[in-house]
């Protein structure tokens, strides 16, 4: 696969997790890999707004290989898990408000159906570690090593995909389930 398709998915991809509020206003970044190339979004951008040029594409060590914008501060969280894992091949970091409001909380969003194997009751919180620091890069890498998906203490959402797509449709079902359960437990808790 050529770059061309790369930036391409990572445009596409932006716009619709942009769209479904998964990453509101410059929040987020998304990466997609084909062998030892990873396309990765910009630093300072929104994602509903990316043109194929923005994307800039690192080998699997970070060098940069194309683009003239600097990538994404969280370039080294998206690496760690490339490395970590060899099923990877698409990576979604959101900031959106259900997941984020419980990662925030310190609460543990319930693992329900679609998660894959039920592992555990919850979605696995990584421990908090300042962004764009290879603190959090190691934690989410070593917390990504048998989940696709797991909460960033007081910060975010970090999804996983066979492809970038799958990742950002897991990060979609995470922020509705998260949705959901809030509003469940908002409802156990009102008279009528």
């Amino acid at each position: 696969m050529n770059q061309k398709p790369l930036a391409i998915e990572i445009c596409e991809t932006g716009r619709y997790i942009y769209s479904k509020g998964l990453a509101p206003g410059k929040s987020g970044n998304i990466s997609a890999r084909s062998h030892d190339t990873v396309a990765i979004t910009p630093s300072g951008m929104s994602l509903g707004c990316l043109n194929p040029e923005d994307v800039v594409m690192v080998d699997i060590g970070g060098k940069i290989l194309a683009g003239r914008k600097k990538p994404s501060s969280e370039l080294q969280l998206h690496l760690d898990v490339y490395q970590k894992r060899d099923d990877v091949q698409g990576i979604v970091h959101t900031h959106s408000p259900y997941a984020t409001g419980f990662a925030l909380a310190g609460k543990m969003i319930e693992r329900l159906e679609g998660f894959g194997e039920r592992k555990t009751p919850f979605l696995k919180m990584v421990k908090y570690a300042p962004p764009g620091t290879s603190e959090l890069a190691i934690s989410v890498g070593n917390g990504l090593k048998e989940e696709d998906s797991v909460i960033l203490k007081d910060h975010g959402l970090v999804a996983t995909g066979k492809n970038l797509f799958e990742a950002a449709l897991l990060a979609e079902f995470v922020e509705e389930t998260a949705k959901t359960q809030y509003i469940s437990r908002v409802l156990m808790n009102m008279e009528f």
